[in-house]
C-alpha cells in the first residue's frame, strides 16, 4: 500500500483535492474556448473517458464569455487557465469557474492579484499555483543560480505566502518541468515543506510515445512515494490519451481503478496466432468498459491461464485458436477468426453478472 503525504482539503466544485481523497485525473481542452460547441463536445469526450476536471485556456473577453456558456452546460467541473490579464480572471470567476490557474509574476503585479484574491475568496474558489520551469521571474533565477529544484519551490512557496498574508488559503501547488528528474527533485522538496495539495504532472512530456513515457515515470515516481492529489499528463496529443494515460498510471499503482486493464504477453517463437493484431484489437474494444476487470490477451498455453491466473478472462493462443479462460478455467476454444468478438462476448456476461450480484 502506498502511504499518501497527508494534504488539508480543498473544494473544487464537487471535487475534493486533498486529504486522502481519491487523485484528481484533469486534463486541458484544445479547442478555441470561444468555440462554445466544439468546447463542449470536447468536454462530454473527457467526462466519458473518465476525466474528473478539465481546463479552458481564457486569452481574452471573448472567450470569458463562452466560458459561461460552456459552465452552464459542461458536465465536468470547470478550470479557467489565465496569464497576463487579472481582469479574464475576474471575469471567469463571475462566469463560474471551479477554479482558477494563475502564474502570480504575470497576473499585474500585487494590488491587482490581490483583486483576484479577494473575488475568489468572496466566491469561495480555489487558485491554483502554477510555476514551471520556463516561466520562473529572473530574481527568483538570479537567487538560486539558475533553474533547479530549490527555485521552483521557493516561487511556489512565496506564492502561496502572499495569498496567506491576504488570509487566502484555498490553494493548489503545481511546480512542472519537462525534465522528469528535475521535476521529481522539485515536487520531493516541496512535499516536505508545505501541506498544500500538490498538482503534479511533467509539463510539455511531448508526443504521444515519448509523452507517455515520460509521464509515466515523472508522475509514477512521484505517485508511488505518495506525492499528488491532482494530475495532469501533458500530450501533444488528443487531450482524451492524456485522460487514458493517466487512468494506466494510477491503475499500474492500485490507487484508483477504472475501466479494463489489459495483460499480453510479448510473444515469441511458440506463437502460432497473430497476437499483436489481436491484443491491439481488445485494446481497442476494451474502451467500451468503465468497470474495473483484467483482462488477458497470451501468444500461447505456457502464457494462458497458468502466468496470467491473476487475470479475470482472457485467451490462450494455440494454432491458429485460442483457448478462452476465466478465473483460471477453461472455457472453450474458439477460432482465432472470433477470438475477439467471443472474449467481448464473455467480458459483457461476466460484468453483467457483477452488476447484478
Amino acid at each position: 500500500m502506498i502511504q499518501r503525504h497527508l494534504t488539508r482539503k480543498v473544494q473544487v466544485g464537487p471535487l475534493q483535492m486533498g486529504g486522502q481523497a481519491p487523485i484528481v485525473i484533469q486534463s486541458m481542452n484544445n479547442t478555441d474556448t470561444r468555440d462554445v460547441e466544439a468546447t463542449l463536445a470536447q468536454i462530454r469526450q473527457l467526462n466519458e473517458a473518465g476525466c474528473d476536471l478539465t481546463r479552458l485556456a481564457v486569452p481574452d473577453q471573448q472567450a470569458a464569455e463562452a466560458f459561461r456558456a460552456i459552465r452552464a452546460r459542461s458536465p465536468l467541473p470547470i478550470v479557467a487557465d489565465i496569464h497576463f490579464d487579472y481582469r479574464l480572471a475576474l471575469a471567469a470567476i463571475e462566469a463560474g469557474a471551479d477554479k482558477i490557474r494563475i502564474n502570480p509574476g504575470n497576473i499585474g503585479g500585487p494590488d491587482r492579484l490581490r483583486q483576484v484574491v479577494s473575488l475568489a475568496k468572496s466566491r469561495r474558489i480555489p487558485i491554483r499555483i502554477g510555476v514551471n520551469a520556463g516561466s520562473l521571474s529572473q530574481t527568483v533565477i538570479d537567487r538560486h543560480g539558475g533553474v533547479c529544484a530549490a527555485a521552483l519551490v521557493d516561487s511556489a512557496l512565496e506564492s502561496a505566502a502572499l495569498l496567506a498574508s491576504w488570509d487566502f488559503h484555498d490553494v493548489v501547488l503545481s511546480i512542472k518541468a519537462s525534465e522528469p528528474v528535475l521535476n521529481l527533485e522539485a515536487c520531493r522538496l516541496l512535499a516536505d515543506q508545505t501541506d498544500i495539495p500538490l498538482h503534479i504532472g511533467v509539463t510539455e512530456a511531448g508526443t504521444l510515445r515519448e509523452g507517455v513515457v515520460r509521464s509515466a515515470v515523472g508522475i509514477g515516481a512521484l505517485l508511488a512515494e505518495g506525492i499528488g492529489d491532482t494530475l495532469r499528463v501533458s500530450l501533444t496529443a488528443d487531450p482524451v490519451e492524456e485522460v487514458r494515460t493517466a487512468w494506466s498510471i494510477l491503475r499500474a499503482l492500485d490507487l484508483r481503478q477504472r475501466g479494463p486493464r489489459l495483460i499480453s504477453c510479448p510473444t515469441c517463437g511458440r506463437t502460432e496466432v497473430d497476437l499483436t493484431r489481436i491484443a491491439a484489437e481488445v485494446e481497442e474494444r476494451l474502451q467500451e468498459f468503465s468497470q474495473p476487470i483484467r483482462v488477458a490477451v497470451m501468444g500461447c498455453v505456457v502464457n494462458g491461464p497458468g502466468e496470467a491466473r491473476q487475470a479475470d478472462i482472457g485467451l490462450a493462443g494455440g494454432k491458429g485458436s485460442f483457448m478462452l479462460f476465466r478465473d483460471g478455467r477453461i472455457l472453450r476454444k474458439v477460432p482465432e477468426a472470433d477470438a475477439v468478438e467471443e472474449l467481448i462476448r464473455e467480458i459483457r456476461i461476466l460484468l453483467a453478472e457483477r452488476d447484478h450480484g
